[in-house]
């Protein structure tokens, strides 16, 4: 079969993870809440109704394009490019293009971010693999001016978290809603997990402190997977509703 990332990519195996995708999850999940663009996803009120839901769907999605054959990825790209001119039309005005850009970068960064938390160091051309596959994704939704090496990437991710930020109203009421969906220890959780993984213009914007009270906990943490008493905790601290979505995440 031919596939959209190769077997053997590093891509599959950040991907591949439950706990590596969750923290992609808290990290676009801070930088949803301040991107300029939010107001998009308030139009359809999906949102503030879900913010959750809304927020996995997008990363599921993404981990479902990455584990798919070439071709089955693409028409999800497709299908991804179609609900969004559904509310373009809807909405009578199109999407800015740095939007877009902005979540792939995130999933990109994230991706990286995650990893290296959780796991080891990526080496430059491990990056470079995880920028590919992105990119790839960008070119098939008529994305112009991507980066192509992951040096240009990291000058245009920054050009777009000095750019397109900002803790609005939007922001706050988006956080009053993850604490309200999540209730105060996974709201908190949450918050300790963003800390722990944004990069430093998401932090002052959040006005985080700089470091979390999680670090000391990571490596326990790394630890108890060798006894599988990470998937006691998950249990312990997600909420029951996601669990079953969440399992599913771990690629075999």
């Amino acid at each position: 079969m031919n596939y959209f990332v190769d077997k053997n990519s590093i891509v599959r195996e950040i991907w591949g993870k439950s706990d590596t995708i969750l923290l992609i999850f808290a990290g676009a999940s801070a930088e949803f809440a301040l991107n300029k663009a939010v107001d998009w996803l308030y139009f359809t009120g999906k949102l503030p109704k879900d913010p959750l839901g809304r927020l996995f769907s997008t990363v599921t999605y993404a981990r479902r394009i990455v584990f798919a054959e070439k071709q089955a990825a693409f028409q999800a790209i497709d299908t991804i490019n179609s609900i969004h001119a559904s509310v373009e039309a809807n909405r009578g005005k199109r999407i800015p293009e740095w939007a877009y850009k902005d979540v792939l970068f995130m999933l990109i960064d994230y991706s990286i971010r995650s990893y290296e938390v959780l796991e080891r160091p990526l080496r430059r051309n491990e990056k470079q693999e995880v920028l590919n596959v992105f990119y790839e994704v960008g070119t098939r939704m008529h994305l112009k001016k991507l980066p192509k090496t992951y040096q240009e990437f990291e000058t245009m991710r920054q050009a777009h978290l000095d750019e397109n930020l900002k803790n609005g109203e939007f922001t706050k009421d988006l956080y009053k809603q993850y604490r309200a969906h999540l209730g105060l220890v996974r709201y908190r959780l949450l918050i300790e997990s963003q800390i722990l993984l944004v990069p430093a213009t998401v932090n002052h914007f959040l006005n985080f402190r700089k470091t979390s009270l999680l670090t000391p906990l990571v490596s326990l943490y790394k630890f108890s997977r060798n006894f599988h008493l990470d998937n006691l905790l998950k249990a312990l601290l997600l909420p029951s509703e996601y669990k079953k979505e969440i399992k599913a995440l771990n690629h075999t």
